[in-house]
């Protein structure tokens, strides 16, 4: 049995995706977690519980929505906020594109486009709270300088994007607020790890590694 294990544990070593003993839900959990990324989500809801507790206030959002997985379950632990979500709706940008070839943090090449802001809030267990910010990022963001935040999840694997968001809502997230971004650890977009260095090393910002798939990174203010 180890060594038929063993092939695919090397494999997921390379790949950096950990492994938890466990990926089955509580099934008392208010939210399901995806099966898939049972840390990643399972973290979040505890963030949310303490967050609704302790009564901090500010919105929520999720820049890299694709088919609204992880935002559906922003979406049902944060049953009475504002869930802002945040895509171009049809995949990667060019100039996007351009930066990680450049400075070859990946090929960028992977496809994002079959989704559509139908079918994300068709997923929404609250679709009354959400706003869709459909358009290239920041630029989607225009007309919202008072906003504040309690959480953001930022998940669009590429190095621009992920500094244009932290640079955008790490500044608007209220005290006790968290930014969960993924791929950190994800060795196919290495751009993602050197915008969270880039932001956190120049504003003096500390961050959490979280042992999830794709491997994220935590931020706490």
């Amino acid at each position: 049995m180890k060594k038929l294990f063993s092939p695919f544990l090397e494999f997921l070593r390379k790949k950096n995706i950990y492994i938890v003993r466990s990926l089955l839900y509580d099934k008392e959990s208010s939210v399901l977690p995806l099966k898939a990324d049972y840390i990643r989500t399972s973290t979040l809801e505890l963030f949310a519980r303490e967050a609704n507790t302790r009564n901090i206030h500010g919105s929520v959002a999720e820049l890299g929505v694709y088919q609204g997985s992880f935002a559906s379950a922003i979406n049902q632990v944060f049953p009475d906020r504002k869930l802002y979500l945040f895509d171009t709706f049809e995949g990667f940008d060019k100039r996007d594109i351009q930066t990680e070839i450049a400075n070859n943090f990946s090929e960028g090449n992977q496809d994002f486009s079959a989704t559509s802001v139908e079918s994300v809030l068709g997923r929404m267990k609250y679709p009354q709270n959400c706003v869709v910010k459909k358009g290239y990022f920041p630029e989607s963001a225009r007309g919202m300088d008072n906003e504040e935040f309690v959480f953001v999840s930022i998940d669009t694997d590429l190095y621009e994007p992920i500094l244009k968001g932290l640079e955008f809502f790490y500044p608007k997230l209220v005290k006790g607020g968290c930014i969960f971004i993924h791929d950190f650890n994800n060795h196919e977009y290495t751009g993602a790890r050197k915008a969270v260095y880039d932001y956190c090393t120049n504003n003096r910002v500390s961050y959490l590694p979280l042992a999830d798939i794709g491997g994220s990174v935590v931020i706490i203010k």
